[in-house]
């Protein structure tokens, strides 16, 4: 099963003390990137939590934001302590005194000490961790579920064009094992009504269009084409991190139809590489999407 990078998730966690809801949201990105919100007195934690969900998702630019509550009271709203506001400004008047300073105490000065204002303590009990974090567990299994279903829609249109090129490489294979005679025919036909004289030259002049066909001949490229949808298709039902490889695969794919079509002498090869080109790019763009 593929995965989307797009999706939402939500989780709570609650207990007598505690109210904990955890948001998180998943937008494409090449690599994971992790923005984490988080009340104060967890940052202590930022990093576990940090690998905590780079051990559940592998890409995607990802932003969580955790709120809690102890006692309906919102923790993610600082609470000022007022013993620590006036310990420091004692403590500036100290300094003040001691270096002999006559200046007069500012906010600026006040604000140095910002990090002592607020009431929470500095380190909160293992259990509220533990608590944030089944939260948040929550909250990317949600999310999980959201891409995973997405992912799967992605899969049947991806599949469908998939579909769809390799059935223009059938009429490729088609067209060009029919004409090669009828091309031949025709540029000779064209040589003649062109040249008066190029019945002097019948044997170089088949020669030379005999040449140019067999260098329009598109076998090989078909061939190869039709490898890389095979493959294409196995990457795609295997699900396992595959937005990489089916990138490069498009890139094949694209190099092969460019080939194709610089080659053909049939119109109608060449309006196939342009429908099998129109649908790559519409791939390409789901692939975007693709963890």
């Amino acid at each position: 099963m593929i995965s989307s990078m797009t999706g939402f998730g939500k989780g709570s966690v609650q207990n007598d003390n505690f109210s904990i809801d955890s948001e998180i949201r998943s937008v494409n990105s090449r690599y994971l990137e992790v923005s984490l919100k988080i009340p104060r007195n967890l940052q202590s934690k930022e990093l576990e939590l940090r690998e905590f969900i780079r051990g559940k998702l592998k890409r995607g630019k990802i932003t969580v934001n955790v709120q809690i509550k102890k006692n309906g009271i919102d923790e993610n709203k600082p609470v000022l302590n007022a013993e620590s506001i006036s310990y420091a400004v004692n403590l500036l008047e100290q300094v003040k005194q001691q270096a002999g300073l006559n200046d007069q105490i500012s906010l600026s000065h006040i604000l140095a000490f910002q990090d002592i204002f607020f009431a929470e303590a500095a380190e909160e009990s293992e259990q509220e961790y533990l608590l944030v974090r089944d939260s948040l567990d929550q909250a990317i299994d949600d999310l999980i579920r959201m891409r995973n279903k997405e992912g799967e829609e992605l899969a049947k249109d991806i599949m469908t064009r998939i579909l769809n090129i390799g059935h223009s490489v059938d009429t490729i294979e088609s067209i060009n094992k029919n004409s090669s005679k009828e091309i031949f025919e025709k540029i000779k036909e064209r040589a003649q009504a062109l040249f008066s004289d190029v019945k002097l030259y019948t044997d170089r002049l088949e020669l030379e269009l005999a040449l140019l066909v067999d260098k329009s001949d598109v076998t090989e490229e078909c061939v190869r084409l039709r490898s890389h949808t095979k493959f294409f298709l196995e990457n795609l039902k295997s699900g396992v991190e595959i937005g990489r490889k089916l990138n490069f695969l498009c890139q094949e794919i694209n190099r092969e139809a460019n080939t194709i079509g610089s080659k053909a002498l049939s119109t109608e090869i060449s309006h196939q590489t342009v429908f099998i080109k129109e649908e790559l790019e519409k791939i390409r763009e789901q692939i975007q999407n693709i963890e």
